[in-house]
């Protein structure tokens, strides 16, 4: 008996962390609002269960890896899937003709689908 309630506690404190997956971004709408400025408006998806596992932030890559923007996501959206943020203002240099978006969570940090997006 005490195993099995034991393998139960278990299930239940461990098991919904390792449903919950990584984040897929789903969706990228970009706005160009400068002359090398540009908005983004990132749709993701993301099982949250709750602030101990949930879509925390989101970003921009240039090709090369390096990070041209980050949109911190300061709480889960458990009732709220999939879910939209923007961020304005990313400056990206004319010779970046392509980014890289993608999800980061509390449990996983990168994974799940990302999204290339040509820019000019």
């Amino acid at each position: 008996m005490k195993a099995l309630l034991i393998s139960v506690l278990f299930f239940l404190i461990f098991i919904p962390k390792a449903f919950a997956g990584e984040v897929d971004v789903v969706q990228v709408e970009l706005t160009k609002d400068g002359e090398n400025s540009f908005r983004f408006d990132v749709t993701l998806s993301h099982q949250d269960t709750g602030w101990k596992h949930y879509a925390d932030k989101w970003e921009v890559l240039a090709p090369d890896g390096t990070i041209l923007g980050t949109r911190t996501l300061l709480h889960p959206h458990v009732d709220e899937q999939p879910f939209t943020r923007s961020l304005s203002g990313v400056e990206i240099s004319e010779n970046i003709t392509e980014v890289t978006v993608r999800g980061h969570d509390s449990v996983h940090e990168y994974g799940g689908a990302v999204i290339k997006k040509k820019l000019r």
